[in-house]
């Protein structure tokens, strides 16, 4: 099997992930994917598309991941997981787009206006 890449975004982080037959490592910026993200639930993220597709030992991923915060980069490391799965077997585009892994979450934070302290927020009204 020939190297898949793919690439999956949140908010501003971005995740460029390259996949290889293997056991099932996940590496992170040269780190593993369980120290990288040391809570549970991120992991939980990482996993869910390999989980579904029963893929986990499969194959090894590289990931070159920069950008947002940490819980952002975990949804944008799924999003690049579910675009490499399908590209490798398309057969389980299906099965990842019934549980919205293939979605791109196009929630970001909104800019700061002019003459007010943040995006929607108001100084205090003062009559007199």
């Amino acid at each position: 099997m020939e190297v898949i890449n793919a690439l999956g975004r949140r908010k501003s982080a971005i995740a460029r992930i390259y996949v290889n037959s293997g056991k099932g490592q996940i590496t992170i910026n040269n780190r593993d994917y369980k120290e990288y993200f040391s809570i549970q639930q991120l992991q939980y993220i990482v996993e869910q598309p390999l989980r579904t597709v029963d893929a986990l030992d499969k194959y090894d991923i590289s990931v070159n991941l920069h950008g947002g915060g940490i819980k952002g980069q975990a949804e944008a490391l799924r999003l690049a997981i579910a675009r490499a799965l399908v590209k490798i077997d398309n057969e389980s585009k299906e099965s990842l787009k019934d549980n919205k892994f293939l979605t791109r979450d196009p929630r970001a934070v909104e800019r700061k206006k002019p003459g007010r302290p943040k995006a929607r927020k108001r100084f205090q009204f003062s009559k007199r």
